[in-house]
């Protein structure tokens, strides 16, 4: 393990472009490096660093803290710092002004230490994918093992391409708020914009979260704790225990209930901060809640957040109105002029609604378009004469106030979605049998070979029909419960999924919870749940968006039980069995009371149950009406643009059928030593390799399957998805070039003509700091090749990539060596050759990615001012925040340098 020192200088193996960097502090096994250069703080463990000590040798040329230059010539150690000896004075290590440090690839040339060129060809292959993968469009959106689906991609594009976001997703229950959430969290965390995250959710959702974000997106969040909390602090008493972590997730009453707590993470400062359920949250003008008002003063202190709710305004505005006011409490801070604010809106939306669907236009519609956009009909024709309605919509849904801060998708306007059938079976139960158990046996004989889904809602009824079914049945049966393991219950979800595994799956109510069981097509459901969003959630884990076939739905029940009370009052009251359920919480409230009392003994429970049930299709029946009544049609429609996710949903298709991930992985498993065993199409079993596993720790003795295909992975979620998003890939791009693995090399290429010497350069534009504002869309760390022959003369296009690595072999060049004249003269002429071409096309690229910034932010912030004229909900912050990244960015492009990546001699002749 290193020694750490305070003022020693460091540079990172994984993030070289960093720059050298000084250690600041040291404590309780960390320690922290800060990046003059880049302006940049990391913590490390001191353990596994992936840091290498920087000490300059006789000859190189360094500067102090007041920019003074020094030749080393010497190099003298004195206790845990370095001191430099030059010709005139002294330079203590913690004197050092801002240094830079090559990677030594020209030191390694000039003694030998040389690697094959297939190395060397693997290392620009490695920093092209790398290249690849960060300006690729869809760069975060490829790694989610999720299917394709238009809106929530399209969602997740918008908003993660805003300037610190924050928005409220309210798309209905089924359509993926969650996987929205997570797609944005991703491609952000990918990017570099945020590194710190703070998700709050109900208590009862921790766990669902955890392990959705992690099975999904391979993001380690760690669970707090008032326990977890307490065991930090153990270790650092005076520390603070939220900046433990970087990506961190509690229940929403864990800081609201204890000040302390609150504090802490108040103080310890988020990038994002995510609020599920966040109707949830009460407020009111003279009251708040605990639980809103954590989420309020975490708001304020938190760069972007996204509220997640399924509860539309209209069943509350007051309600709804909180919300809004954290997201912005300057924009939405009067609930008086937000309510007058809200009709205006409505008139928008029917207005928009009748350009859409092709009516004509009333002269109040025309009076409130000119009004709203300032123009006249003339501007507003197509070239036929016609109402330019779709261009009108644009505009509107571009200058609509909640739309750039609301986003909600309905089931009514997605496809996708399969028809529901109910099946009710009444049964006599008898002292001889259970009737129910008896029928379960005589479905699965029935419908073979599907597979089915059983819900119930205890643990100790799944594992009784276990064992009834084990010893009364031949079917492959399989169990999921809360007393398994994650890895328990995820492969036995594995097991369901294969087509040859269980064709039961019996689960108590935490299989209602977050899974997707969609390659099934029909649900059993025991004992029925009391409340009605807790059937919809049922229900949710077949009924998905994407489900390729009708669902049937089997509700067995004893006739003259409580059961059948509930059965029948879902089904005749509310049709929930059939048709997606809207509402319930509201339903509930109203009917619970009179649900709840009504007894299947009492004299006259027909007479009741028949009048509940006439009361509770009169109220939903209602409610159904006030809902779509208040729909905002404008902000369906700015919640889904189908031209721009079908874009987004081909690209990421493409990248999926692309086969260079797929033949790179391979090539890196057969270098390393992974064996593979093929599985089925683009699917392996991989094993450690036999001699060291540090490459690849995340494979396990036993092994792992990996796959590169989308549909298998999602259908097999024991099976990893490697994508260009995916961390084992990361890792060994990071791990390849934050070594030197293939940064010298030798090779000899045969050819007929005359013999000489060519030397092919690597190098790397890049930016020192910005990660946090993406500078990659920009001026990503593009690698630049060069090929010099031994006059210092260019001939890159003579020799592509392609030549060499069919032709180069690996060859002694210790006869070079030997050469002084070439080692000294004649090989640093070439590389300042080599290194003065790449500059001349940096400067090139440099002034291009100048000119797609400007071009870019420039139109974005002239937008966002035309907006702002018309449109409160554009925040002053939001503006100020584009201008001062374009002015950071410039600066940054301005001053992009090259970094010289690897060389590779090679011998013609």
């Amino acid at each position: 393990m290193a020694i750490f020192f305070p003022d020693q200088r460091w540079t990172s193996e994984g993030e070289p472009e960093l720059g050298v960097g000084i250690v600041s502090s040291i404590s309780k096994g960390r320690v922290e490096i800060y990046f003059p250069a880049s302006g940049a703080k990391r913590l490390y463990s001191e353990e596994n660093a992936p840091l290498r000590r920087v000490i300059f040798k006789p000859g190189d040329t360094i500067v102090d803290i007041h920019k003074r230059a020094l030749i080393v010539e010497k190099v003298k150690h004195e206790g845990n710092l370095i001191l430099y000896i030059g010709q005139d004075r002294t330079l203590p290590e913690s004197e050092l002004g801002d240094v830079s440090v090559s990677r030594g690839v020209a030191d390694r040339l000039s003694t030998g230490e040389v690697d094959s060129p297939q190395l060397f060809a693997l290392r620009r292959k490695t920093l092209e994918y790398d290249h690849y993968r960060r300006i690729s469009p869809v760069s975060g959106f490829v790694g989610g093992r999720i299917d394709l689906i238009p809106h929530q991609l399209y969602i997740a594009h918008e908003v993660s391409t805003r300037y610190a976001p924050r928005v409220l997703l309210s798309d209905e229950v089924g359509l993926g708020k969650t996987i929205e959430a997570c797609l944005i969290l991703h491609r952000l965390l990918q990017s570099g914009r945020i590194s710190r995250v703070l998700i709050l959710v109900p208590e009862s959702l921790v766990h669902q979260w955890f392990v959705e974000i992690f099975r999904r997106f391979n993001l380690w969040f760690h669970i707090f704790d008032e326990e977890r909390c307490v065991a930090i602090e153990e270790g650092a008493p005076e520390g603070n225990p939220f900046l433990a972590s970087q990506l961190v997730i509690c229940s929403t009453s864990f800081p609201a209930g204890s000040e302390l707590r609150t504090r802490q993470a108040l103080a310890a400062g988020w990038d994002m901060l995510v609020v599920d359920e966040a109707h949830h949250l009460e407020w009111a003008e003279d009251k708040v809640s605990p639980g809103y008002e954590v989420v309020d003063r975490l708001s304020s202190v938190a760069r972007g957040l996204l509220l997640l709710t399924a509860t539309p305004e209209q069943l509350g505005l007051e309600s709804h109105f909180a919300r809004l006011r954290l997201l912005d409490p300057e924009r939405y801070n009067d609930f008086a002029t937000f309510t007058a604010e809200t009709l205006n809106h409505k008139k928008i939306a029917d207005t928009a609604e009748r350009l859409a669907s092709g009516e004509k236009l009333s002269p109040a519609d025309t009076q409130l378009l000119e009004s709203l956009l300032g123009k006249k009909k003339p501007e507003t024709t197509t070239p036929e004469g016609k109402i330019d309605r779709q261009r009108l919509i644009d505009e509107l849904l571009d200058q609509h106030g909640p739309g750039r801060v609301i986003f909600r998708n309905t089931r009514a306007a997605m496809k996708g979605f399969p028809r529901r059938k109910a099946h009710l079976i009444p049964l006599n139960a008898n002292e001889d049998e259970d009737a129910v158990t008896e029928w379960l046996i005589n479905l699965m004989e029935d419908i073979q070979p599907e597979k089915v889904l059983l819900i119930c809602k205890s643990r100790e009824k799944v594992l009784a029909l276990e064992e009834t079914l084990r010893r009364r049945a031949s079917v492959k049966v399989g169990v999921f419960h809360e007393e398994l393991t994650i890895v328990q219950r995820d492969r036995n979800a594995a097991w369901f999924s294969e087509p040859d595994g269980a064709r039961l799956l019996l689960c108590s109510e935490i299989g209602s919870e977050g899974r997707n069981f969609q390659f099934a097509h029909h649900l059993v459901l025991f004992d029925m749940p009391a409340h009605p969003e807790l059937l919809e959630q049922r229900i949710g884990r077949l009924d998905r968006i994407g489900q390729s076939e009708d669902i049937t739905i089997h509700i067995p029940y004893e006739t003259g039980s409580r059961e059948e009370i509930l059965v029948r009052w879902y089904h005749e009251g509310l049709n929930a069995f059939e048709k997606n359920l809207e509402g319930g919480n509201q339903i509930m409230q109203m009917f619970g009371e009179r649900l709840e009392k009504l007894s299947p003994t009492s004299p006259d429970a027909e007479t009741q149950l028949a009048m509940l049930i006439g009361d509770t299709t009169r109220f939903h029946q209602n409610l159904l009406k006030t809902l779509a009544e208040g729909r905002d049609r404008l902000l369906e429609m700015n919640s889904f643009r189908p031209e721009i996710a079908e874009k987004l949903v081909s690209q990421i298709r493409a990248a999926d059928m692309n086969m260079d991930l797929e033949n790179y992985m391979n090539h890196i498993f057969e270098h390393f030593g992974v064996e593979t065993e093929d599985l089925a199409p683009r699917t392996y079993l991989l094993h450690p390799p036999q001699t060291e596993n540090e490459v690849f720790p995340s494979i396990p003795e036993e092994g792992i399957s990996i796959t590169f295909d989308r549909k298998r992975a999602i259908s097999r979620e024991e099976v990893s998805f490697l994508s260009w998003d995916h961390p084992m890939v990361t890792g060994v791009i990071d791990m390849i070039l934050s070594s030197g693995t293939g940064n010298a090399a030798y090779g000899i290429l045969r050819t007929k003509g005359a013999p000489g010497i060519l030397l092919e350069a690597l190098f790397v534009l890049e930016t020192r700091g910005g990660h946090n504002l993406h500078v990659d869309r920009f001026l990503p760390g593009k690698p630049l090749r060069v090929v010099v022959d031994h006059t210092g003369r260019e001939v890159t296009e003579l020799y592509p990539a392609e030549t060499f690595d069919q032709q180069v072999i690996p060859g002694n060049m210790d006869e070079l060596l030997d050469n002084e004249s070439f080692m000294e003269i004649l090989l640093p002429n070439m590389i300042t050759s080599a290194t003065e071409i790449a500059e001349t096309l940096a400067e090139t690229e440099i002034a291009r990615g100048l000119e797609r910034m400007n071009t870019t932010l420039s139109r974005e912030i002239s937008r966002l001012h035309s907006l702002q004229k018309k449109n409160k909900s554009i925040r002053p912050e939001e503006i100020q925040m584009a201008t001062q990244e374009q002015q950071t960015l410039n600066s940054l492009i301005r001053d992009a340098k090259i970094r010289p990546e690897a060389l590779q001699i090679i011998r013609r002749g």
